[in-house]
């Protein structure tokens, strides 16, 4: 009984050549709309593509050290606490208050490239914050080759600058590459060299773009548009699942722009207070602030506009090969089920990650002891509102039309033929509407094709169903068809 149903289950889990030639032409009829659109992404790219040239930009980094200044790396050996002015030294970030009681700390550190340990003044903001402990591996200002042998000029020869994190960092990125490969396995990977693929976009093309003036929004749109259409077709393959989700993503990238425009000019979105903007308006006329964060606005969405849309074409896909026999308005009902459940948790999703990564602000709105509404619409916090009601919109809506292109598709390829009640596993079921629509398309077909069968009494003792009751009817009937000769009644 139980080699029966394993055997039918693993025969209808074969593509049939009808399923071949319904997913061929599913393919052709989506390659007829995205096959122009990618075309024009692609020109558009090209014309758009910036030069590269940084002219008419004024630009002082502070990691470019003048003529004789070096920055250099080492691990922390000892940390002392002593007294700012006992050696009539300056403290970068130290307020001069006159008082010689004050202490600052100092972290002999040994040099990578050699050397006697140096003493280099930790900047007090660090030394308050976090903290230095040794073993620390740091980048520091070695000032020493300026200021040759006046020593007793009042400034430090070695001033912290930074940690070096290269490798927590790395051990970090190594962990998740092999976790989401042992997990996903080949599509893992695929999806990792996407996400490199995507950072190539992002910093040959819109980045660039941004700082040559170049139109912010077309900018945005091209670069996800080109980045959407290769992380989904190499992470997830060629097919029409893909291809769906590729549109559902476009339209809710093409309504996230829409509204990011609409928001970016009507809250007045300035980036007035943020101290990288302002560096960045000093550094070239051609930057446009305006412009960077609608373009910020557009790139933020686009992972879980990406989840949604592939997760949404996915449950289409799977619900019909259930049910292919199903109506259109039943199968769209059935998907959005699923997708109301995915619009619930991704908007959660959304407001947490902006969340979390405006906390210090959050932190000082708070301390500002401000009304919620006048918190909330300030120069601090409106560009985080905007962006996670932006992106919620263009996902939710995005959820609906990816559904439709779905359900569009696979009706239009033909119809498989249904699968045998005893090869549907239930557990593979995710819609009990989907498991009824099944149950009714086989249901039909076999009374209708005169089968003994019952769907509502068991089957068969061929099929695997309960025997039929002594003296019944239908044991009767059983040996007549058995052709024994022998009355089954007591």
């Amino acid at each position: 009984m139980g080699h029966g149903h394993s055997h039918g289950h693993s025969e209808s889990s074969e593509p049939t050549p009808q399923a071949i030639a319904s997913r061929k032409r599913a393919n052709w009829l989506l390659a007829a709309v995205l096959v122009p659109l990618g075309v024009l992404t692609l020109v558009a790219m090209i014309v758009m593509w910036p030069s590269g040239s940084r002219e008419g930009i004024s630009f002082a980094s502070p990691y470019q050290a003048a003529p004789g200044v070096t920055f250099d790396t080492g691990k922390i050996q000892r940390v002392v606490q002593e007294s700012c002015t006992q050696t009539g030294q300056s403290v970068p970030g130290q307020t001069d208050t006159g008082q010689t009681g004050s202490e600052c700390t100092f972290a002999f550190t040994e040099p990578d490239n050699g050397g006697e340990p140096v003493k280099v003044v930790i900047n007090p903001d660090v030394a308050k914050s976090h903290g230095v402990d040794v073993g620390d591996s740091i980048r520091y200002l070695n000032l020493s080759g300026v200021q040759g042998a006046s020593q007793g000029s009042g400034a430090p020869s070695y001033v912290f600058v930074d940690f070096v994190r290269s490798m927590p960092i790395a051990l970090l990125a190594v962990l998740y590459a092999a976790v989401v490969i042992a997990v996903a396995r080949w599509r893992g990977f695929r999806a990792l060299l996407g996400l490199v693929g995507a950072y190539v976009v992002l910093v040959s093309f819109i980045l660039p773009g941004l700082v040559e003036g170049k139109p912010p929004l077309l900018l945005a749109l091209v670069g996800s548009t080109v980045i959407m259409i290769g992380v989904l077709y190499f992470a997830h393959g060629f097919s029409a699942r893909t291809s769906t989700a590729l549109l559902g993503t476009i339209f809710g990238l093409g309504i996230t722009a829409l509204l990011a425009a609409w928001a970016t000019d009507a809250a007045n979105l300035a980036g007035v207070g943020d101290h990288d903007a302002s560096t960045l308006v000093n550094m070239s006329g051609n930057i446009s602030i305006s412009g960077i964060i609608l373009c910020g606005l557009i790139i933020s969405g686009l992972g879980v506009l990406n989840d949604v849309t592939i997760t949404q074409s996915s449950a289409v896909w799977e619900l019909y090969e259930l049910a292919p026999n199903t109506s259109a308005r039943k199968l769209f009902s059935s998907a959005m089920r699923i997708g109301r459940d995915h619009i619930a948790s991704t908007v959660y999703t959304i407001a947490f990650a902006y969340a979390g990564a405006a906390l210090p602000i959050l932190i000082i709105v708070m301390l500002y002891d401000r009304p919620l509404a006048e918190a909330l619409t300030s120069a601090e916090l409106s560009e985080e509102v905007i962006r996670t009601l932006v992106g919620s919109i263009g996902l939710v809506l995005a959820i609906p039309v990816t559904t439709l292109i779905a359900v569009l598709v696979v009706k239009a390829t033909g119809v498989k033929k249904a699968a045998p009640i005893s090869s549907v596993n239930p557990d593979d079921v995710e819609d009990t509407g989907a498991l009824a629509a099944a149950a009714a398309v086989v249901s039909s077909d076999r009374l209708g094709a005169g089968s003994e069968e019952r769907l509502d009494g068991g089957e068969s003792p061929r099929a695997g169903g309960k025997p039929a009751r002594p003296g019944s009817r239908r044991a009767q009937r059983e040996a007549e068809r058995r052709g024994d000769g022998v009355d089954p009644a007591p």
